[in-house]
């Protein structure tokens, strides 16, 4: 009857519309380009022609109008400019294509405001739209490598119209500046801005300005220490196989000349060929590299790159030849395929990427023989059997709460493989932070799974009593209550999750179904509005709205 994890789904549009304009909040520590301008003319005008400079912004500013119909699900989509405001519609007036769990095929239709956008136009550009406080991704994105709007990635091949995709920190950090952190206990509820400062700012990388405007010190990344130096493009330029933020610290605090490491950890999966290249792993990629390997710390991400500009079409081959020979040397470029300059369309060919639907990623690897060499980085008995989690960076030193969490994370994105793994390293790293409420609601959450119900249960209510703030503790736990029908305990944990994560349409789905057992289907009626406010082509949803207009009333067909 209940749903054992908070899965959801959901979201609406404004009443009114919201103020986009990006501007210095009063308690913002940030100042902004156009005080950068001031002094480093050069640079400024230079900068603000990259893709980071515009990888975030007001939607209207950055729009591609287009209409297009998704196959899969025959919702048509519309992009486009109303009255100086960004819009997105979407319809079906029919259902195609069978599918038993619901028999509801009537119109679906509506429209939301896209407030901003995300990604520089490069790869790619994402919206952003707003439902009652919450921020949410589009459910369709521009592909620039194809020219092509089409679904989000993870998407394609969906069948209803996904409306409750979280707009949540760890995607926003890297594309704008000022962050504000979500409200209290919420994930994806921000303040309005969610942030101050459209695309990434010169203080994403030299530091607080506001010091330097009245002749303070300011950061040059180039004169850190490597390590420092390198983790100011770790910060978005490394994904990793998995990331676990560490404990009370969130990644979008991080600031030049800290320790990434503060804030948090990354691993990725050793023992595995074939996984392909990520959208963004250009940081784990070069560490494969012989370059790397064979200079060091002498060599970071901009010993290829310049921040501050964008290399020109036509420039580009001479551009980076001179950067490969900066360290081959000239003796070698003479005979080192003369008459074809491009290294890096051998070298550091682009390939799809292996997470992101039309998009291809630069091969930061630096192979020599691309065909040949690109699943022979590591050697045979370098390999270990079976696949382990490493820190990354390598030199990272290793926390065991952050790899047991690490690990079950792998067990909850499909790798089922791992679950021996995850319970050996949660029950190890208990016994170091018995009292982590991360801990403890994943290792409720793995007893759960194997129905050791008693021991879950101690487990979520000692979580939450140390973060009550917990939405997957919560709904867990008001799982295990709703099974052993104590439905009014039950309630209070999904309705408090419920107004803090209105989108998750489980919750509002168990909520209901709670209230229908209890026979109070206004109740019942009200919880199922509101998961179709934010999700409204979501079948289920519709599907008991149906049944509870019925005369006698049932939740259920």
């Amino acid at each position: 009857m209940f749903a054992m994890t908070a899965a959801a789904l959901g979201q609406a549009s404004p009443a009114k519309k919201p103020d986009t304009t990006l501007q210095i909040s009063k308690a913002a520590s940030s100042v902004g380009d156009q005080a950068c301008a001031r002094c480093h003319s050069a640079i400024y005008d230079s900068y603000e022609r990259t893709s980071m400079a515009h990888a975030s912004g007001p939607a209207i500013d950055a729009l591609t109008p287009a209409e297009f119909t998704h196959q899969e699900s025959g919702v048509n989509y519309r992009i486009y400019s109303e009255d100086g405001r960004a819009w997105l519609s979407f319809e079906r007036t029919s259902f195609e294509g069978t599918r038993s769990e619901r028999t509801d095929d009537s119109q679906v239709h509506g429209k939301r405001e896209l407030l901003y956008y995300i990604g520089s136009g490069r790869r790619g550009r994402s919206y952003l739209f707003e439902t009652d406080g919450f921020l949410f991704e589009s459910p369709v994105n521009w592909y620039a490598n194809r020219h092509t709007w089409d679904m989000a990635p993870a998407y394609q091949s969906a069948r209803e119209i996904p409306l409750n995709l979280p707009a949540y920190t760890s995607c926003l950090h890297c594309h704008v500046s000022g962050m504000q952190s979500p409200l209290a206990g919420t994930e994806n509820q921000y303040p309005q801005p969610p942030f101050t400062h459209g695309g990434v700012s010169c203080e994403r990388c030299h530091g607080d300005g506001v010091a330097h405007t009245s002749g303070g010190a300011i950061i040059n990344p180039a004169k850190l220490a490597p390590a420092r130096r390198d983790e100011i493009c770790m910060q978005c330029h490394l994904e990793g196989k998995v990331a676990i933020e560490r404990p009370g610290r969130h990644v979008y605090e991080f600031r030049p000349g800290d320790s990434l490491s503060d804030y948090i950890r990354y691993f990725v999966l050793v023992g595995t060929s074939g996984d392909g290249l990520g959208a963004v792993s250009q940081v784990e990629a070069l560490a494969q590299s012989q370059c790397k390997k064979k200079s060091g710390e002498a060599m970071s991400c901009v010993s290829c790159h310049d921040p501050h500009r964008s290399v020109s079409p036509e420039e580009r081959v001479s551009f980076y030849r001179a950067k490969c020979m900066a360290c081959h040397g000239t003796a070698f470029a003479v005979k080192h395929h003369a008459d074809h300059p491009d290294c890096t369309a051998c070298h550091m060919p682009a390939s799809l990427s292996t997470d992101i639907a039309h998009t291809e990623v630069t091969d930061h690897r630096v192979l020599a023989r691309p065909q040949i060499s690109a699943n022979l980085l590591e050697d045979a008995e370098d390999r270990p059997s079976p696949p382990r989690l490493a820190p990354f960076p390598p030199s990272q030193s290793v926390d065991q709460r952050d790899l047991a969490l690490a690990w079950q994370s792998l067990v909850e994105s499909g790798m089922t493989w791992a679950e021996p793994q995850a319970r050996d390293a949660l029950s190890a790293a208990m016994k170091q932070s018995p009292d982590d409420p991360a801990l403890l609601s994943a290792l409720a959450y793995s007893e759960q799974k194997r129905k050791a119900t008693v021991e879950a249960r101690e487990l979520y209510e000692k979580a939450l009593k140390i973060d009550p703030t917990s939405i997957d503790a919560a709904v867990n736990l008001g799982v295990i209550e709703a099974q052993q029908d104590h439905l009014a305990p039950a309630l209070r944990l999904w309705q408090e999750a419920f107004k803090r994560a209105p989108y998750r349409s489980s919750i509002g789905m168990n909520i209901a179904r709670a209230d229908c057992a209890r026979e109070d289907f206004a109740a019942a009626k009200a919880s199922v509005s509101r998961v179709l406010e934010f999700n409204p082509d979501f079948g289920p949803a519709r599907e008991m709205l149906r049944h509870l207009a019925m005369s006698p009333v049932k939740c259920d067909p």
